[in-house]
């Protein structure tokens, strides 16, 4: 997975970027992510100091993604409501 991630960031001819682009990766990727995604950014940025968050890869995304779907799921098994942001797909 680090492979393709680096391929998908550090790649010159441009391919790696439009792979990513189509996706759903990318800085465009980052304007349709939720609250909750960003949270779990801003989290994974300084908390965890994984570096940058505000262009990522699809896998990355994808990745943040399911830890966001994971958190709704417990948040409504523990509650029994939906989880107070909405997720915008």
């Amino acid at each position: 997975m680090d492979a393709v991630n680096n391929f998908l960031k550090n790649d010159k001819s441009g391919i790696g970027n439009a792979i990513n682009n189509a996706g759903g990766g990318g800085a465009e990727g980052e304007k349709k992510e939720d609250y909750l995604d960003k949270g779990i950014d801003m989290f994974q940025e300084r908390v965890m100091n994984q570096g940058p968050q505000d262009n990522e890869t699809a896998t990355e995304q994808a990745k943040d993604n399911l830890i966001a779907d994971q958190i709704r799921s417990q948040w409504k098994d523990r509650t029994g409501s939906d989880f107070p942001i909405e997720d915008k797909k």
